[in-house]
């Protein structure tokens, strides 16, 4: 079981040492930090007004063993954009948090944010969150073909979506 509170200040620098290469940035984020990541990017990051960021809690042991957000919150349209999931603390991984965390988003989106529309993006290389977030209900609804440049290679992104019908 896990929980989301708020990701604050004082959270920084335990995300700071989990995302420890460049390429994990860019899976966690994409384009969104420069690597390294600091204080003053996410400070920025925090304080964006269409975006929640969370701290993930594993329940069993109160450790903080994640990250995720909601950006792109329009509520008018009642959608949002689930971004920046990571299990970072990586005991942690392979156990089944990262479908935890994407159905507890759902249930915040659906149930306490009134949203109408979530969607994320996932690399298409990236096969276990990708089945991690159709197992949580998303869908496949296209493929942005080499959008993101990372050093000399390009990668493809899956948009994905889930309604609250």
């Amino acid at each position: 079981m896990i929980q989301l509170e708020l990701f604050k200040e004082e959270d920084f620098s335990r995300l700071i040492n989990w995302v420890d290469s460049k390429k994990l940035m860019y899976i966690f984020s994409a384009e969104r930090f420069t690597f390294p990541i600091n204080h003053q990017q996410l400070l920025k990051y925090i304080n964006t007004k269409d975006r929640i960021a969370y701290k993930v809690i594993d329940k069993t042991t109160n450790e903080i063993i994640g990250h995720a957000d909601f950006s792109n919150i329009n509520k008018q349209s009642k959608s949002a954009r689930i971004c920046s999931v990571l299990v970072g603390d990586k005991k942690s991984r392979n156990k089944g948090f990262g479908t935890q965390i994407i159905n507890e988003l759902v249930r915040i989106g659906f149930d306490e944010m009134k949203l109408h529309r979530i969607d994320l993006g996932v690399y298409d290389f990236n096969k276990q969150a990708i089945k991690c977030y159709e197992k949580c209900g998303f869908q496949i609804e296209g493929l942005l073909k080499e959008n993101i440049k990372f050093e000399n290679e390009y990668w493809s992104t899956y948009n994905m979506s889930i309604l609250n019908i």
